[in-house]
């Protein structure tokens, strides 16, 4: 880290001398990744937890924020059937992050921005804590779902829309680290249309690759794009 910041931006390797000369007088802000454990087609089955870890440390010198160790398990859903899988009941997924964010506005963090890896119930979730524990703690809390913020950029770099285990989350996933990605075990069969609204639902899931449009998103696995797409 260099003399214009601390000596790390992660809370888990500073000790609390430098944390009290740094929050909130010269940081108040703290970035917290949320994501779980499922399934995502031929890459990696942290791909939800590893994707927001990266954009934090990405972009935490450039915001001047702190880095919160990640929640790694989470709300899964209807893809924690497939092996190597959790998910946690909600009632007590919700009681730990509303604690971990109520700790956070406790330590004089004044903005905490939620980078979330997961979609599903735990979107609806983490949006709802938002406003409850702002308006308990006067904090501003922000919560992004990156792959849905990002949007505009998948249909840029790739050309088209991606979706769970798509084009986006495979090439996000194969700029971080291209050993979790399994190129040689994808067939384009393991893709699946997700369900217009209200027409049917499965448990599991019958694929682990959730295309947003009908024939596109597939995982291309061009490094370049993914390269790309992460910057």
């Amino acid at each position: 880290m260099s003399n214009s910041g601390p000596s790390t931006r992660e809370l888990e390797r500073i000790n609390w001398l430098e944390f009290a000369e740094w929050v909130p007088a010269k940081i108040d802000t703290v970035l917290l990744p949320l994501g779980t454990l499922e399934p995502h087609g031929v890459a990696a089955n942290g791909t939800d937890i590893i994707a927001p870890v990266a954009m934090a440390y990405a972009i935490a010198d450039r915001v001047n924020a702190m880095i919160a160790p990640v929640i790694a398990y989470g709300f899964t859903g209807i893809l924690d059937g497939y092996p190597g899988s959790f998910t946690i009941p909600e009632d007590a997924y919700r009681a730990y992050v509303r604690a971990v964010l109520a700790g956070l506005a406790r330590n004089k963090f004044r903005n905490i921005v939620l980078l979330n890896g997961h979609g599903g119930g735990q979107t609806a979730i983490l949006s709802a804590l938002a406003q409850e524990i702002g308006r308990e703690t006067s904090t501003r809390i922000l919560a992004v779902n990156w792959w849905s913020y990002c949007s505009d950029i998948t249909r840029e770099v790739f050309g088209e829309d991606g979706g769970h285990a798509g084009d986006n989350e495979t090439g996000y996933v194969l700029a971080i680290d291209p050993a979790l990605v399994q190129k040689e075990r994808y067939k384009p069969d393991m893709a699946t249309a997700m369900p217009a609204p209200n027409t049917w639902s499965a448990y599991p899931f019958p694929s682990t690759i959730m295309l947003y449009k009908e024939a596109q998103g597939y995982p291309k696995f061009d490094p370049d794009k993914a390269k790309t797409y992460f910057t």
